[in-house]
C-alpha cells in the first residue's frame, strides 16, 4: 500500500490556542512556562491527530512560535547585529519579531504567493553562523514519545538566502559555502537521534522562474547535503507550481527524496523520467484551498504518475503544508449544508489521504464529487464614463481638497479592543438590538474622528469598528459567500484571518460602508476617507471555488465595489480608498503565467473604481511587496494616491517609484505598526528625510505603514501625535 505524507501541518491550534497563549506572554498575563506547555500540549495533539488518521509520514519542527524563517535564523545562528546582546533567546526571539523599546523590529513579508508572512533573515558578508538544534531534537523526542519517529522539517539552504536581505548591499550568496557548513552541521546532530530519519527540505524557490545560476547552486549543496550522513534520508520538496528545472538537477543528487506539488504544478507530470532513483513525493490533496479534494481527478493524476515512477517510488502527500488552511470542519454549526458539505479542512485533507490511499490499494476507481452549483457569470458592463488621464484629475483634486503639503492620513482601522470586539459579538449574538447596537458604534466614530482633528490629521477616517474583518466584512453584505466559524488561518505570529468561502454569484443588494462614512464626515469639515476592500484582495484573501476561473468572479466583485464608490460620492464622500493589500501575492511564480493575471488584476481593479468622478480621489494599499518586477502594473491600475508599507525598509522601496518616474502621489509607511514600540518624532523625521531624497515633496503624503486594527489605544495616539510634529517639521 502506498504511504502517506504530510509536508506541514498547522500550529496555531483548533481554537486559536497558541495565538491566546501568546498574546498572554506577551501581555505579561503569563509566564513563559505557561506559554510552553500550551506548545507542547498542541504539538502532542497534532502528532495524535495524524497518527490517528493513519498518516505514515508526519513531520516536527513544522511548530513555530512566531515563524519558521525566524526558527531558521535561531537555528543557525544568524542574529542582527542589534539584537546580540539580548542574553534571554527567548526574549531575543520576540525582540527580533516584533521589536522593542530601542530595536527595530525585523523586515517582514509575504511567503512566495500566499498571505503568510515570514521574517526576512538580515546578513552581512562577515555574518557567521553558529548552529544550535535543540529546538529540533526537543520536538523530534516529543514524537519519539508518542510512538512516532517523525520527519525533520527545514527550510533549504537556498530558499533561505533568496529571500534574505544583505545590509551591506553584497550578494547573499557569498555566504553560500559558510551556509552549507551550518546545514551541514545540522544533519550531523540530526543523525544521532537514529538511523532512516526523513530530513525534508523546502525548497519552494524552485517553483518560481530562475536564473540557470540557482539550478548551479541547487546541484552543489545537495551533492554535498546528501553525502553529510548516508544514514539520513533526505528529501527535497518544493511547492506552488512546477519545479520541472529543478528535478532534472535533483534526480542527479545523492538524496533519498523529491517532493511535488501536482495540484498547482500539473506540469510536473513533465519531469518524472528525471526523478531517475528517487522517492517521489506526490502532493496530491490541495494544501491552500478548502473545497473537497476531486479524487476523480487525483486518480487520473496518479494513475499519469505510476505509469512512470512505479508504484515502489511513490508517497502519496498534501500539496504544501496545510499551514495555509483552517483546521477542521467539525467546529462548523452554523455553514449552510450544501456548503458545509464541499469543504476540507487540515483534518479532512488527512482523511482524503487516506481515501486516495485506500482507493488505490483496491484499485477501485472513484465516482465523481458532487460538484458546487455552477453560478451564471455576469458579463461585466461598464455602465459608467471614462475616468480622464491623471494630471487632469489631478488638478482637479488638488482644487477641490485644498490639502497642505505632506498631508497626513491613516492607512483605515483604529484600534479594535476588547470592548469593541464584545460589542460586536453581543450584536451577532442577539444580545441588544440593531438601534443599541448602531449607537454604540456612532460613539466609538464619534471618540476615533475627535482625536483625529485634536492631533491634526488632514485626511479622516471613521476607524471601521464595525469591521471584524476587511474582507470578511463585505463578504457578509455581499451574495455568493459563506463564513467559517473557527475557519482561522496564521497570517504570521498570532494574527489570524478567517477567508470567506466564495461560492456562488457576487452581488451587492445594498451599501456596504455609505452609512459609516457619511455620519462620520457629519461630524467635521475635515475630508472624510470612505474606505473599502478591492476586487483582487477580496478573492486573494477568500477561499475561493476551483471549479472556474478566478477572473470571472474578479470581474463580479468589482462590480459590486464600483457601486458602492458611486454611491459613496454621491453622498459627498470625496476620498475612496480601495484597497488592494493582497494584489501582488496572489502573482504567478512563473513567469509564463503572469500578463494573464495582471490583465485581469489590473482590469478588476479599475473596474471597481470606474464609476469615480474626476474630482474623487481614489487611493489604493498595499501590503508588503517586492515592486519592482510590478511597478507597471501598479502604474496601470491608475491610482491617484498609492500608500504602501515601508517603514522596515528604509527608502528603498520608494526608489523602483523613483526609477519609473511614477507620476501619482505616493504614501509611504513612516512607521512600523506590526510592533508595539512608538517611534519617537525624530525617527520619523529621519524617515520622512529618507523619502525626500527620492520623492519630490509635491508626491508625499504621511501615514503609517498599515491598518493600526491590531495596536492599542495608548501607543497609537503616542505614535500619531508624534507623526504629526514630524510632519510639522518639515512643513
Amino acid at each position: 500500500m502506498l504511504k502517506t505524507y504530510v509536508t506541514g501541518f498547522p500550529r496555531i491550534g483548533e481554537k486559536r490556542e497558541l495565538k491566546f497563549a501568546l498574546e498572554a506572554y506577551w501581555a505579561g498575563k503569563s509566564d513563559l512556562n505557561a506559554l510552553k506547555e500550551v506548545a507542547k500540549e498542541l504539538r502532542a495533539r497534532h502528532f495524535s491527530y495524524q497518527k490517528a488518521h493513519g498518516i505514515d509520514v508526519i513531520s516536527c519542527n513544522d511548530f513555530s512560535y512566531y515563524d519558521l524563517m525566524l526558527d531558521t535564523i535561531t537555528l543557525l545562528g544568524a542574529i542582527p547585529e542589534r539584537f546580540v546582546g539580548i542574553e534571554d533567546a527567548t526574549t531575543r526571539y520576540f525582540a527580533m519579531a516584533r521589536g522593542d523599546e530601542s530595536r527595530s523590529a525585523m523586515e517582514m513579508t509575504k511567503w512566495f504567493n500566499t498571505n503568510y508572512h515570514y521574517i526576512v533573515p538580515e546578513l552581512h558578508a562577515q555574518t557567521r553562523f553558529s548552529v544550535d538544534t535543540s529546538k529540533i531534537i526537543e520536538e523530534f523526542n516529543e514524537a519519539k514519545a508518542l510512538g512516532i519517529t517523525p520527519k525533520i522539517n527545514l527550510i533549504g539552504p537556498i530558499t533561505f538566502l533568496a529571500l534574505s536581505k544583505t545590509i551591506d548591499n553584497t550578494d547573499a550568496f557569498v555566504l553560500f559555502d559558510a551556509l552549507l557548513e551550518a546545514y551541514a552541521s545540522v544533519l550531523k546532530s540530526i543523525e544521532l537521534l537514529g538511523e532512516g530519519i526523513i530530513v525534508q527540505f523546502d525548497e519552494p524557490l524552485f517553483a518560481k522562474s530562475l536564473e540557470p545560476k540557482f539550478y548551479t547552486l541547487l546541484k552543489i549543496a545537495y551533492e554535498k547535503l546528501g553525502r553529510v550522513s548516508p544514514n539520513l534520508n533526505i528529501a527535497v520538496v518544493s511547492y506552488f507550481d512546477k519545479a520541472n528545472e529543478a528535478v532534472e538537477v535533483l534526480g542527479k543528487c545523492p538524496i533519498w527524496g523529491i517532493g511535488l506539488d501536482f495540484v498547482y504544478g500539473e506540469e510536473n507530470l513533465e519531469a518524472l523520467l528525471h526523478v531517475n532513483d528517487k522517492v517521489l513525493i506526490a502532493g496530491l490533496i490541495d494544501g491552500r484551498n478548502v473545497w473537497k479534494n476531486n479524487t476523480s481527478k487525483s486518480y487520473a493524476l496518479l494513475e499519469k504518475i505510476t505509469s512512470v515512477i512505479g508504484e515502489e517510488r511513490l508517497i502519496l502527500s498534501t500539496s504544501c503544508s496545510l499551514l495555509h488552511v483552517p483546521y477542521s470542519t467539525t467546529f462548523e454549526q452554523k455553514l449552510p449544508l450544501h456548503v458545509k458539505e464541499k469543504l476540507s479542512f487540515a483534518l479532512e485533507k488527512l482523511a482524503e489521504l487516506q481515501t486516495l490511499q485506500t482507493l488505490w490499494a483496491s484499485k477501485e476507481k472513484p465516482t465523481q464529487n458532487v460538484a458546487l452549483e455552477k453560478p451564471t457569470i455576469q458579463a461585466h458592463t461598464n455602465h459608467f464614463a471614462k475616468r480622464s488621464p491623471y494630471g487632469i484629475r489631478a488638478l482637479i483634486q488638488e482644487k477641490a481638497l485644498n490639502l497642505p503639503l505632506f498631508p497626513t492620513t491613516t492607512i483605515g482601522s483604529f484600534p479594535q479592543t476588547k470592548e469593541t470586539r464584545t460589542l460586536r459579538l453581543a450584536y451577532k449574538k442577539g444580545e441588544m438590538t440593531q438601534e443599541s447596537y448602531e449607537n454604540a458604534l456612532k460613539e466609538l466614530i464619534k471618540e476615533c474622528v475627535a482625536f483625529q482633528e485634536k492631533i491634526g490629521l488632514d485626511v479622516l477616517v471613521h476607524g471601521e469598528f464595525e469591521r471584524n474583518d476587511m474582507v470578511e466584512y463585505f463578504g457578509e453584505l455581499l451574495e455568493g459567500f459563506a463564513f467559517s466559524e473557527n475557519g482561522w488561518v496564521q497570517s504570521y505570529g498570532s494574527r489570524c484571518v478567517k477567508p470567506p468561502l466564495l461560492h456562488g454569484n457576487v452581488k451587492r443588494r445594498k451599501p456596504l460602508s455609505v452609512e459609516w462614512s457619511v455620519y462620520a464626515q457629519s461630524l467635521t469639515d475635515k475630508p472624510m476617507k470612505g474606505m473599502l476592500t478591492g476586487p483582487v484582495t477580496i478573492l486573494n484573501w477568500s477561499f475561493v471555488r476551483n471549479d472556474i476561473p478566478k477572473s470571472e468572479v474578479a470581474y463580479e466583485v468589482a462590480s459590486a465595489i464600483a457601486e458602492e464608490v458611486d454611491e459613496l460620492q454621491r453622498h459627498d464622500i470625496k476620498i475612496i480608498q480601495v484597497d488592494e493589500a493582497a494584489f501582488k501575492e496572489g502573482y504567478p511564480l512563473r513567469n509564463e503565467k503572469i500578463k494573464a493575471y495582471e490583465k485581469w488584476a489590473v482590469e478588476s481593479f479599475k473596474a471597481s473604481v470606474c464609476s469615480a468622478w474626476d474630482q474623487t480621489q481614489i487611493h489604493t494599499h498595499m501590503c508588503y511587496s517586492n515592486f519592482n518586477d510590478i511597478i507597471e502594473t501598479i502604474e496601470a491600475m491608475d491610482a491617484d494616491v498609492i500608500t504602501i508599507e515601508t517603514s522596515r525598509s528604509g527608502n528603498k522601496l520608494l526608489k523602483v517609484f523613483q526609477k519609473a518616474h511614477y507620476k501619482a502621489q505616493i504614501g509611504p509607511g513612516v512607521y512600523d505598526i506590526h510592533s508595539p514600540r512608538v517611534p519617537s518624532v525624530e525617527e520619523m523625521s529621519e524617515q520622512i528625510k529618507a523619502f525626500l531624497e527620492v520623492l519630490p515633496k509635491e508626491q508625499l503624503w504621511i501615514n503609517p505603514d498599515c491598518g493600526l486594527k491590531t495596536r492599542g489605544w495608548s501607543e497609537t495616539k503616542a505614535a500619531l501625535a508624534n507623526m504629526i510634529q514630524a510632519v510639522k517639521r518639515f512643513r
